[in-house]
C-alpha cells in the first residue's frame, strides 16, 4: 500500500539549483514537508499540476530562473506568486509563503529591491 504524505509539491524543469535549494529551505523553516519532481512543461503548467497533486493544495513550479506558487482551485495561470530571476531571499520567502498559505499565516514579502 502506498501512503502519500501531506507535502508541498515542487515540479521543476531544468531549475536553477541554488534557487531550488533556497525554496526548500524556506519550506523547511516553516516545518512543512515537500517533494521535488522533475517534469516537462511551461511554468504555469508546472505550478498548476504541482498544486493539484499536493494533498495540502499548494504547489510550486520552477523552470530555469522562473518560479511560481499556485494553490488548488485557482485557475491555471493565476499564480499566487510569480518571480523571474529572483534573489535568494525572494526564493526563500516564496518557499516559506507556500507553507504559510497552508498554515493560514501572513505572507513574507517576495517583491521589492531589498529584504524587508
Amino acid at each position: 500500500m502506498v501512503v502519500n504524505k501531506p507535502t508541498i509539491m515542487i515540479y521543476s524543469h531544468q531549475p536553477d539549483e541554488d534557487f531550488l535549494r533556497e525554496i526548500c529551505a524556506g519550506i523547511e523553516e516553516e516545518g512543512v514537508l515537500y517533494q521535488i519532481s522533475s517534469r516537462e512543461g511551461d511554468l504555469d503548467t508546472l505550478a498548476f499540476e504541482a498544486a493539484k497533486a499536493s494533498m495540502l493544495g499548494c504547489g510550486i513550479g520552477i523552470s530555469g530562473i522562473r518560479i511560481a506558487m499556485q494553490m488548488q482551485r485557482l485557475p491555471k495561470g493565476k499564480n499566487v506568486f510569480e518571480i523571474c530571476n529572483p534573489r535568494f531571499w525572494q526564493c526563500r520567502n516564496l518557499g516559506a509563503n507556500s507553507a504559510r498559505a497552508i498554515k493560514k499565516m501572513p505572507f513574507k514579502p517576495v517583491t521589492g529591491d531589498e529584504k524587508l
